[in-house]
């Protein structure tokens, strides 16, 4: 297991934070401010490798809008875990962010993601994004996108135990500023977390 110190945290935050808002340059114009983890030194190590096949200018549409929507911002979401579904050793969750502001806007993307222990020290996280082509998610005042996550609690190679996390720094696709949530795991395989893109709803 790697630990930063918790001097470390929030400096480990925002480098993944501005990787994040980096990689949006990448992506197509109809899509600006989208989005998702990259690495972040060894506290996020091993963030994204997998590639998606691409971009969609299709809309998904979690509720329908009506002027111009802009992009969700981390002031105006609320993140959560949903309901852990477990077998095998496999863990699958949805991330759920919720538009908590009074006006419509979208998320498109992937997040990026820190575990963080008991102690308030950032783990050894690495994000993997999922070969699954991202679509722009409209949420109206209250409505939900989510993101599936998936690790193994089952230890790998020379591991005899996984990290305990206790909770989980979440930054919104192209976004700057995190949200920290309770999130109790033990990811293995180095802290490897699999997420998807987000997606309209709040379940998987």
């Amino acid at each position: 297991m790697e630990r930063t110190t918790s001097r470390t945290r929030l400096a480990a935050a925002a480098a993944l934070a501005l990787v994040t808002a980096a990689c949006a340059s990448a992506i197509p114009s109809a899509h600006a401010g989208a989005a998702g983890s990259a690495r972040a030194g060894a506290v996020a190590q091993g963030a994204p490798t997998a590639t998606t096949s691409g971009t969609d200018e299709t809309t998904v549409r979690a509720a329908s809008s009506g002027a111009a929507a802009a992009r969700c911002r981390t002031t105006g979401l609320k993140a959560r875990v949903g309901r852990v579904d477990a077998g095998a050793g496999q863990r699958y969750a949805p991330l759920v962010l919720t538009n908590t502001s009074s006006k419509t806007c979208w998320v498109y993307g992937f997040v990026g993601l820190i575990m963080i222990d008991g102690h308030g020290d950032a783990l050894r996280t690495r994000t993997r994004r999922e070969s699954v082509r991202p679509h722009r998610v409209t949420l109206r005042p209250g409505a939900s996108a989510h993101a599936r996550l998936h690790w193994t609690e089952i230890p790998t190679g020379s591991e005899t135990r996984c990290p305990a996390s206790a909770r989980l720094m979440v930054i919104p696709p192209d976004e700057v500023a995190h949200l920290e949530i309770p999130f109790t795991a033990r990811p293995c395989d180095d802290g490897r977390i699999d997420v998807t893109p987000m997606a309209a709803g709040a379940t998987i």
